[in-house]
């Protein structure tokens, strides 16, 4: 029986219930989630006036709005969680 062993080992000295500041990750998921989308925009107009063979090439820029699109969604998911969890503990 081991019943004084923990299941994990906790390294460093966070504390047990450590939670992430959630006025900071709403101001970064509000800063970001226009500006992910405004980039994203941009990288695919960009992406459909670009000229076969120019620089930057198309394909590039096609992984750059779609990377651009990729952050905004992750943004968006953040800042609903973060929203969730103010009415909850709030």
């Amino acid at each position: 029986m081991r019943a004084t062993t923990p299941r994990r080992w906790r390294s460093g000295t966070e504390p047990a219930t450590a939670r992430s500041d959630l006025k900071l990750r709403l101001l970064l998921s509000l800063t970001f989630t226009p500006f992910f989308a405004l980039c994203t925009v941009g990288f695919a107009v960009f992406a459909a006036r670009a000229r076969p063979g120019g620089e930057p090439t198309r394909d590039t820029l096609i992984g750059f709005a779609i990377a651009c699109g990729a952050l905004t969604l992750f943004a968006l998911v953040d800042l609903w969680i973060v929203l969730r969890r103010r009415q909850t503990e709030l």
